[in-house]
């Protein structure tokens, strides 16, 4: 890989299942390239927090690897299976094994709460409609929802609720992978906690894996296994986050040695 890996290998790291396998990936707009033979894998069953300064693209790499985005070189390989050039058949089956939450919910703004989290399962189930409402309430109250929130628009709710809706109609066909986007912006600290430690819980009782572009420290402390650091147009470094002080950048070590950084450190060991 061409980012630095700053964890030694060994027996563990091995037999370790890489569910995302990002090889040599370029995203261009125009003349503009935002990353060039980038490389990433994700393992398993871990929590990979993605950082980098603003423009080194992370919520493209996200929406390149969800299929958002046609990237202009390179390839992608999601549990197995080839997400830019696979069968189209593939790629629709593995698209249900995934769920996504955009940084503003991206909620559809004419349906309720609970139809919003079974759009999913009316997409890709024939499951009866009775079935549908229920599964739904049930990723509802999943999320720490209460069932009055099942009826509510999302102009109705607040910014907090809007995240967590979001969240629950990601997991509504029971996924492997989640995916994140800025999770914890426009949160007070209260809520931005409330909302890591949720992240934590389904993670460890879902057996989740999930991908999750942030900026917040104190995310990355509290519930992140694993780093990668976007710069230069590639996944500068990854590893784990107590081992990013020792990365010789200056980005790197301003973000992570910073006043912030040492706070979050504190916080996170006090949780």
């Amino acid at each position: 890989m061409d980012g630095t890996v700053l964890q030694q290998t060994s027996d563990t790291d091995a037999q370790r299942e890489a569910v995302i396998r990002v090889r040599n990936l370029t995203n261009q707009f125009g003349s503009q390239v935002v990353h060039q033979n980038l490389n990433l894998d994700v393992w398993r069953g871990e929590v990979l927090g993605i950082v980098g300064g603003s423009g080194t693209g992370k919520s493209v790499l996200l929406r390149t690897i969800v299929g958002l985005n046609k990237p202009a070189a390179g390839s992608i390989e999601v549990l197995g299976v080839d997400v830019l050039n696979g069968p189209e058949q593939e790629r629709r089956r593995i698209e249900k094994r995934w769920g996504v939450a955009f940084q503003d919910g991206a909620l559809f703004s004419s349906l309720t709460v609970l139809q919003n989290v079974m759009a999913p399962l009316r997409e890709h189930t024939g499951l009866s409609e009775k079935l549908m409402q229920a599964l739904g309430s049930l990723k509802i109250s999943l999320v720490g929802l209460p069932q009055l929130s099942c009826e509510k628009f999302p102009s109705e709710l607040s910014g907090g609720m809007r995240k967590r809706a979001a969240l629950a109609r990601a997991l509504a066909l029971d996924p492997e992978i989640v995916f994140l986007d800025e999770p914890t912006a426009g949160l007070d600290p209260i809520g931005a906690a409330a909302y890591d430690e949720l992240i934590g819980e389904l993670q460890h009782a879902l057996g989740l894996t999930v991908f999750m572009v942030t900026h917040d420290l104190d995310s990355l402390y509290a519930i992140c296994n694993r780093v990668a650091v976007l710069a230069e147009k590639r996944v500068l470094v990854e590893g784990r986050i107590e081992e990013m002080t020792k990365v010789d950048h200056p980005w790197v070590q301003e973000y992570f040695t910073g006043p912030r950084a040492r706070a979050a450190q504190e916080k996170g060991h006090d949780r």
